[in-house]
Order: C-alpha cells, then sequence, then structure tokens
C-alpha cells in the first residue's frame, strides 16, 4: 500500500470513529437535558425523595459516561489530523500548512537560511510534525548541528524501529496535541534547578505540627485546660506562617508555570515507558526516565497531585480550614523538597520526551517516502557518493541527479550553466541530504554513502544595511566563517559556495575565489561551487586532488527558455543571457 493509500484508509477509519462519537455525544447530550427536566418536574409534583435520588443518580451517570465520551471524540478528531498532515505531506501539499520553525533561526549560521531549514516550505515545516515545543527544539537542534558518525548510526536503528509503529506515532501526536506548546522546557528547567527555597528540615517539621498543637490545645481548652492556650497556639501559628510567607509564596509563584503541563508530560513519559525497544537508543532513552527504579511518570505525577491539592485551598468553603491547617505552607514544603530529590532529574527527562518525539517526526517522514534511502555512514576521510539524488523539498516530479565528492571522486565540483537552470537548487539538494543524514532521516535519494560532515555554505547572502556591510563585504566575512569550520572540523566539511565573489571586479573575482577553492581543498574539505567565470575551472590542475566540471543546460525554443535539470559532465558551452534579456522586450544591440 502506497503512503497516500494508508494515510487516506486511516484518516477515513478515524472520521468514521468522530463520526460515531459524535452520535454518542448528540445522545448524552439529549439524555442529560432530559434528566434534568425529569428531576425539575418530579420535585415541582413534589414526588417521592427516592425518585429525585434515583434522577440525580441517573444523571451523574450519564454525565460521566458523557464526559468520557468527549474525551474521545476529541482525542479522535487530533488522529484525524495526524493523518491528515501525513497526506499532505505524500501528495505534496503541506507548504503553509504545518510549523514553519522560524523561532529557532539563528542569526549567522553557517547553512540555515541558505538550504531553507526553516521558513514556510522549510525542511522544519516539512519534517517537523513534532508537537510539543520539547520536541521542535530538539529536532531543530539536530537541523543545525552536526553530529558524530555513532550519533547518527543510533538515531538511524531508532527511527527504521519506529517506522513501522504506525499506532504509537499516533499516540505520540495525540498526547503533543494536548500539551502544543505550552511545554517550555528553559522554564521548566530553571524551575526544577533552583535552590531550595524553605529553611531547615527541622524547622519545616515544626510548622507541619503547628496545626496539630492548635487542635491539642482546642481539646484541652475543652477539657478543662488553662485559658489563653488556643490563643498561644494560634499566635504561634500566625508568626510562623507570616515569617515563611515570602518563602512560600515564591514557591508557589514559580512552580504555577511549569505545573500547567505536569499530567500531560507524565502522560507522555508513561507513553515512552510502556515500550520495548531494541535500538541502544530507544533502550537507553527509556533508562533515562527511570529513577531509582521508579519511572518518571510516577514522579511527576505525585508533583502533579501535590500542585493540585494546593489549588484546593482557593476554594471558598475550605479555605478558613486551609489557613488553621497552615495548607499552603505545607504543600509549598512538599514541594519544595520534591524539587530537592527530584529537580536534578527534570532536565535528563525533558531532553529524553524531546529526542524521543525527534525521533517519532522523523520515522513519520521515513514513512511517508519508503522510496527514501538511509545513507551508510562510513569514517574515513570526507565523501558523499549519492545516485538519483533530488531536492526533499521539491515535489515528486523533481529532476534527480548523481553527485560524487571525495574518496576517489572530485574534491571540488566547478558546477556552471545558464540561469535557472539549477546550479543553486542543486546545491541546496546535496546540502539538505547532508543535513538529514545527520538527523538520521532517510534522503531523497537511491543510494547514499557519507561520512559526517560539517556544512559552510555562501549561497543567499544579502547586503545589511543595519550592519553598514555591502552584500560583497557580507559574503567575504561568511567565507572567512566557512574557512573557519573547514579549520575546526580538520577539514571534514563539505562547503556549498554559489557564484562565489560575484560582488566584485572580474580579476578580483578569479583571483580570490582561486586562492579560496585551493586553500579549502588543501585543508581536506570536499565541495561544490557554481560559476559563470568558466576560466575558474583552471585551477583544477592545482588543487593537488581531484576536480572536474559539471554544467546544466538549457535550450532557447519559440521565445522561451526550456530546462531539463540534468547534471551533466565538463563546462558549458551555452548562454542564455541575451536571450533571455531579448524575450523579455530588452532591446539589446549586437
Amino acid at each position: 500500500m502506497t503512503p497516500a493509500l494508508r494515510s487516506t484508509a486511516r484518516r477515513d477509519a478515524r472520521q468514521a470513529e468522530v463520526a460515531h462519537l459524535d452520535a454518542m455525544h448528540a445522545r448524552y447530550g439529549a439524555g442529560r437535558i432530559t434528566l434534568t427536566l425529569a428531576a425539575v418536574g418530579a420535585w415541582w409534583f413534589d414526588a417521592p425523595w427516592q425518585a429525585l435520588a434515583l434522577l440525580l443518580s441517573l444523571f451523574l451517570i450519564v454525565t460521566l459516561l458523557h464526559s468520557r465520551v468527549m474525551t474521545r471524540l476529541h482525542r479522535a478528531k487530533r488522529a484525524v489530523a495526524f493523518w491528515q498532515s501525513h497526506l499532505a505531506r505524500v501528495t505534496d501539499t503541506w507548504v503553509g500548512t504545518g510549523d514553519d520553525g522560524v523561532r529557532f533561526r539563528r542569526e549567522g549560521h553557517l547553512y540555515a537560511d541558505d538550504l531553507d531549514v526553516f521558513g514556510r516550505g522549510s525542511l522544519f515545516e516539512l519534517v517537523g510534525t513534532c508537537q510539543t515545543e520539547i520536541g521542535a527544539t530538539t529536532l531543530a537542534k539536530w537541523l543545525l548541528e552536526p553530529a558524530s558518525l555513532q550519533e547518527i548510526q543510533e538515531r538511524q536503528a531508532a527511527v527504521r524501529e519506529l517506522v513501522e509503529r504506525e499506532d504509537l506515532r499516533e499516540q505520540v501526536f495525540v498526547e503533543g496535541r494536548d500539551v502544543g506548546a505550552r511545554v517550555h522546557p528553559a522554564q521548566m528547567r530553571a524551575w526544577a534547578l533552583a535552590p531550595r527555597a524553605l529553611p531547615a528540615a527541622a524547622l519545616v517539621w515544626a510548622c507541619r505540627a503547628m496545626p496539630l498543637v492548635l487542635a491539642g490545645a482546642i481539646w484541652w481548652r475543652t477539657q478543662g485546660g488553662p485559658g489563653g492556650v488556643i490563643e498561644l497556639a494560634l499566635l504561634l501559628q500566625v508568626g510562623a506562617a507570616l515569617w515563611l510567607r515570602p518563602r512560600v509564596l515564591t514557591i508557589i509563584h514559580d512552580v504555577e508555570a511549569p505545573s500547567r503541563d505536569l499530567d500531560l508530560l507524565a502522560r507522555l513519559c508513561r507513553l515512552i515507558e510502556q515500550q520495548t525497544p531494541s535500538s541502544p537508543y530507544l533502550v537507553r532513552l527509556g533508562q533515562q526516565l527511570t529513577t531509582g527504579g521508579v519511572p518518571a511518570s510516577i514522579h511527576i505525577g505525585r508533583l502533579s497531585q501535590l500542585v493540585s491539592v494546593l489549588a484546593s485551598r482557593r476554594n471558598v468553603m475550605f479555605a478558613p480550614m486551609a489557613a488553621a491547617m497552615l495548607w499552603a505552607t505545607q504543600l509549598a514544603a512538599s514541594i519544595d523538597g520534591w524539587r530537592a530529590r527530584h529537580g536534578h532529574h527534570v532536565p535528563g527527562w525533558l531532553d529524553a520526551i524531546g529526542e524521543f518525539e525527534a525521533l517519532v517526526a522523523l520515522a513519520g517522514f521515513a514513512a511517508d517516502h519508503p522510496d527514501y534511502a538511509f545513507p551508510a555512514m562510513t569514517d574515513g576521510s570526507p565523501t558523499i557518493v549519492a545516485t538519483r539524488l533530488a531536492h526533499p523539498l521539491l515535489p515528486q516530479t523533481a529532476v534527480a541527479n548523481d553527485v560524487a565528492l571525495g574518496g576517489d571522486a572530485s574534491a571540488l565540483l566547478l558546477i556552471s550553466g545558464s540561469n535557472m537552470s539549477g546550479k543553486s537548487t542543486f546545491l541546496r539538494a546535496v546540502g539538505l541530504t547532508t543535513v538529514l543524514a545527520h538527523c538520521g532521516a532517510p534522503v531523497r535519494a537511491a543510494s547514499c554513502t557519507m561520512t559526517p560532515l560539517a556544512i559552510g555554505a555562501s549561497i543567499r547572502v544579502g547586503d545589511s544595511l543595519q550592519d553598514g556591510h555591502s552584500r560583497f563585504f557580507a559574503e567575504v566575512l561568511r567565507l572567512k566563517h566557512v574557512v573557519d569550520l573547514v579549520k575546526h572540523h580538520h577539514g571534514r566539511a563539505l562547503f556549498l559556495l554559489d557564484e562565489v565573489l560575484s560582488g566584485t571586479n572580474s580579476h578580483d573575482r578569479r583571483h580570490g575565489a582561486s586562492g579560496l577553492l585551493q586553500g579549502l581543498v588543501r585543508l581536506g574539505a570536499i565541495g561544490m561551487t557554481t560559476t559563470h567565470d568558466l576560466a575558474l575551472g583552471e585551477i583544477l590542475p592545482t588543487l593537488g586532488r581531484p576536480g572536474d566540471h559539471a554544467h546544466f543546460s538549457d535550450r532557447f525554443d519559440a521565445g522561451t527558455l526550456q530546462f531539463d535539470y540534468v547534471l551533466r559532465p565538463g563546462p558549458v558551452q551555452t548562454s542564455n543571457a541575451l536571450a533571455l534579456m531579448r524575450s523579455v522586450g530588452l532591446e539589446i544591440q549586437e
């Protein structure tokens, strides 16, 4: 079954469930109204109390059942959204429907803007089906940073395992939709790692004992004890409460934001804990969610209960008793104690949740594209070899090409060709292939072999009015950073340069580009650059490593340019600039 048919079938099944639950929702709603009217009628006609009790009992039962149906209906609708999102991705209608990830953009990053990692129609929107901010943050980090060979191989094994678990991926999506963007990892980490707010444990226990002292004083006074004993106990209790009040209020205030997500986080943890994975990465994530033999979901559930009980002090009927029992102080002490015992584990729990959801998102991408290949990751000198490689963000009709860099193949590929013939797109295709490979995802190629590579690109560089930089100066700065990247990674890097140094005169451009490319190759890096200056090919014999020409061609037919987007060996032999200018009505003299 094709991914489109599978997603359609699963979506239709969930829609049928939604229709069934909608009908049940309507019946239970009508039943509640009927029972309410019947109870009012029974009271109005002075029916026996047994009849009223029966109607009330039936109303409570129907209300409970109705609530469960509404929960199931809510989840079924989210499941429909899950399969609809996958259907959009396999039918090329996904652009603008998902999370663009722009908030994760890093100013000055060496390839994120050049390769369309974030933004509308970006790689993040295509792959990033994460529904929690924790998962989205993790996935964005993986897309922006290189990974070691072991990390890539472990991610691949985990993604392969999760591809077959459709129901699990749906569950993670459904639970995540509950959490949405509400879980803020940085805020929760800061709260968990903050120092204890209350003083020594002995004093806290003394405060916990004070309500018992007050109760004892009241009992003693009723038994003929001395006068003033109740007042003295109250005075001690009020004094202790006032002394601890600033710290108690701080604890209550600080826990409010993280507490909104505790139940949902516990459910996500429980979902991960229930799995029996085989890949080392997934096994390790499960272990990361266990502390002292107790699952993280239980610890988080206990904290959630404490926060819920704390909130009961706002009940008007319970407030006087809560004040007498130092309810806020007691619960604040328990919450502070929980943080002291388990707070240092919270960052690890959050990391595990985020990494698991990122892997699930990548598995969904792999399931949607079963014809994509998982790269064979190897160690050794920088290499990338792929057959029938295409840009992952283009429709299914995109033209595929082969590429070979490093090893016995070219260390540098000079790509020439006409305007709009596909040169920059091919650079981006190779770059995004490398980004996906680092994440442990499959790539849009028939086969692919590569080594882990840091990526440096200069494709979409512009001037900066705020910084006072011209486009040429901005490009020079970017190229300096690319060289620094190659040096930092000891040559294990891929550079992608589009029309390098095009913002200066031809003499300086040729000499500057020649020196730059020779330097990058001699440092051990591999890469590609597009150029209109065919004379730049003169540097190929001087590299000390293999280098080659390739080009994209075109033909001008009936006043329009025709492109086939096929990469061919050798430098381009034609030019379309004058023909293109004349085609739009510009008068060009011979």
